[in-house]
């Protein structure tokens, strides 16, 4: 298989994966809310690609993406959100709190950035090389325990990568109504350098994070890299009261159409037909499978 083509795999199975949630979701077979990031996989997948099994990552309540694309295990994760005992963390955090080998999630928003300076200032101190990613959203920029982690993470010069994916709302907030100013400006604010990318190109997106992770590592001090993106269903389940002609503009820069001109149509149906299979067949072990004990 092709490197484009384990590159369209990846983001297809994210996508594949996160569509069988919201119907599970809708006959009420999951524990707990589900958050997708449809429209959003190929920023998981370029930052992934990047980095060093030893980097830590910490992501938010939109965090399927990051997890399939670091560990490609959607087994353990599916399990984890119908709750049981096989799970990620044992069928008790769901997708919101999950936490396995340096990657870590929550769905309090903003809440983990004092942490990612002190892991990221921890590994600095260590020697070991290592960097931390910090993915946020545009909503959560409205925390202000961001802006007093950036100001530390800038005096302390920290290798820490923070990845603000901006799809234009905060739940059902739209970035007009809750956001002043620019996004790239509060983090030169702090002196720390800051890059912008409008784009759901993988092709675009991977040669951009693997510039960005080098340097983090190499300079040992922080990076901010914006990138604007845009999530396709709701924020969760079914509360999206969004513009139809808004997301049929964002539905042409879908992640998986930059592959129709690099990848037949015959290998893209059979990627699809075998990642469709995988899926099934691991619903089926995963519905076996003990609830967890709680």
């Amino acid at each position: 298989m092709s490197d484009v083509q384990t590159l369209y795999k990846k983001i297809l199975g994210i996508r594949l994966f996160e569509e069988r949630l919201l119907d599970l979701f809708s006959k009420g077979k999951l524990f707990g809310t589900t958050h997708t990031c449809i429209g959003q996989e190929a920023n998981a997948v370029a930052v992934m690609e990047g980095l060093h099994s030893r980097d830590v990552i910490f992501s938010s309540h939109r965090c399927h993406g990051h997890f399939l694309a670091r560990f490609k295990d959607p087994k353990a994760l599916l399990a984890e959100i119908m709750g049981r005992a096989n799970g990620v963390c044992a069928g008790r955090g769901g997708s919101q709190h999950l936490c396995r080998d340096g990657f870590f999630t929550s769905g309090v928003q903003g809440s983990y950035m004092p942490i990612c300076v002190g892991t990221a200032l921890a590994e600095k101190k260590k020697k070991t090389g290592a960097i931390v990613v910090a993915f946020i959203g545009d909503g959560t920029l409205g925390e202000g325990t961001v802006y007093e982690s950036l100001n530390m993470a800038s005096l302390w010069e920290v290798p820490l990568l923070v990845v603000v994916e901006n799809n234009r709302y905060a739940q059902t907030t739209p970035i007009e109504l809750q956001l002043a100013g620019s996004i790239v400006a509060r983090g030169q604010a702090f002196g720390i350098e800051t890059g912008e990318i409008e784009s759901n190109n993988i092709f675009d997106l991977l040669p951009l994070f693997k510039k960005v992770i080098h340097k983090v590592r190499s300079t040992q001090k922080p990076y901010v890299q914006v990138v604007h993106t845009y999530r396709l269903k709701a924020h969760s389940k079914g509360d999206d009261f969004r513009d139809l002609s808004e997301i049929k503009k964002w539905e042409a820069k879908d992640p998986l159409i930059y592959f129709k001109d690099r990848i037949s149509e015959k290998d893209r149906v059979s990627i699809r037909q075998e990642l469709s299979a995988q899926l099934k067949e691991i619903e089926h072990i995963v519905e076996q499978q003990p609830v967890s004990g709680m």
